[in-house]
């Protein structure tokens, strides 16, 4: 083959990789034209929250805990939802939950995944006493109620964001590892599974290339479902105290400080609000995620939208 003959095939092949991508990219595209009104509620709301929580500093007009001389300020072009029982500012620390609440989440689901993936695929491949050990595990620790479980170990390790990730991301693993396990059975009794064990590849291998790519639509869509749980967690133990610690923004724990204002709607009606914008910031993200979740759902089932 000469010079020009390589050069050519070279060029060929280019284009070819540009033609895939630009195709790709097209399909995605038209995937997301053909998916319904919730899906893209879902998909804007998502991408509000991200933009929140990244941008948050620049974003809030004062600080996470900037403290103002007067505490419950009503609603004023200074502070726009007013200040806390001791004079923060209400949206400022809106904005900062976002960061700091959907953060934790985030990175507490990301752990609860690598701990019961993990521990599911090896239990899925090895089989026999190993299976039994980490499934018998798994079942004691979900026979005990996980929110009751979380306030206990928190109230022996301490109440701060470390203790908090790995406590809560530890129980989650459990429903991961149960989810993990049964879809990872169907596929390590496949031939192509058997082949790779016959080659001599090891465990590792085998959970990063035969496995997990053929079980990844049903662990996407139970993340973001586990997300939605976490989050939801992390704002109950914040309401009722060992979740995150002041002064660190947290939608549960600023619901649980301006409760008592509710008790003023009949004279205000804005302050009566106050406590439930952070618990509607909390059920308008589990709805936009869930949104996401559904469409992803249909789309990965093969089932058809009707709608």
């Amino acid at each position: 083959m000469t010079d020009q003959d390589e050069n050519t095939y070279s060029a060929a092949g280019e284009v070819g990789q540009v033609r895939m991508r630009r195709t790709w990219g097209q399909r995605a595209w038209i995937e997301l034209k053909k998916a319904p009104m919730s899906a893209w509620f879902g998909m804007i709301v998502v991408l509000f929250y991200v933009i929140l929580a990244v941008f948050a500093p620049l974003l809030a007009p004062y600080g996470e805990a900037e403290v103002f001389p007067q505490p419950y300020a009503p609603w004023s072009p200074e502070h726009r939802l007013g200040t806390d029982q001791i004079g923060r500012d209400v949206l400022s620390r809106l904005i900062y939950g976002a960061r700091n609440t959907i953060g934790i989440a985030f990175v507490t689901t990301l752990l609860a995944f690598a701990i019961g993936g993990g521990m599911a695929l090896l239990a899925a491949i090895a089989r026999g006493w190993v299976d039994q050990i980490l499934s018998r595990l798994v079942d004691v620790i979900m026979a005990i109620p996980s929110l009751i479980f979380a306030l206990m170990l928190l109230s022996i390790f301490g109440s701060n964001v470390l203790s908090l990730i790995v406590i809560i991301a530890i129980l989650d693993s459990t429903r991961v590892f149960r989810l993990t396990r049964a879809v990872a059975v169907n596929v390590v009794v496949m031939e192509y599974v058997e082949a790779a064990r016959l080659r001599g590849e090891k465990i590792g291998w085998i959970m990063r290339r035969e496995i997990l790519p053929n079980i990844m639509p049903p662990l996407v869509a139970e993340f973001g479902l586990r997300f939605c749980f976490v989050f939801l967690t992390i704002a109950a133990l914040s309401f009722l105290g060992l979740g995150i610690q002041p002064p660190t923004a947290d939608w549960g724990s600023m619901v649980r400080e301006n409760a008592s204002l509710i008790q003023f709607a009949q004279f205000d009606i804005k302050a009566g609000i106050t406590p439930l914008l952070p618990a509607g910031a909390i059920a308008l993200l589990t709805i936009g995620v869930n949104f996401v979740v559904d469409w992803f759902l249909m789309k990965t089932s093969g089932l058809r939208d009707e709608n």
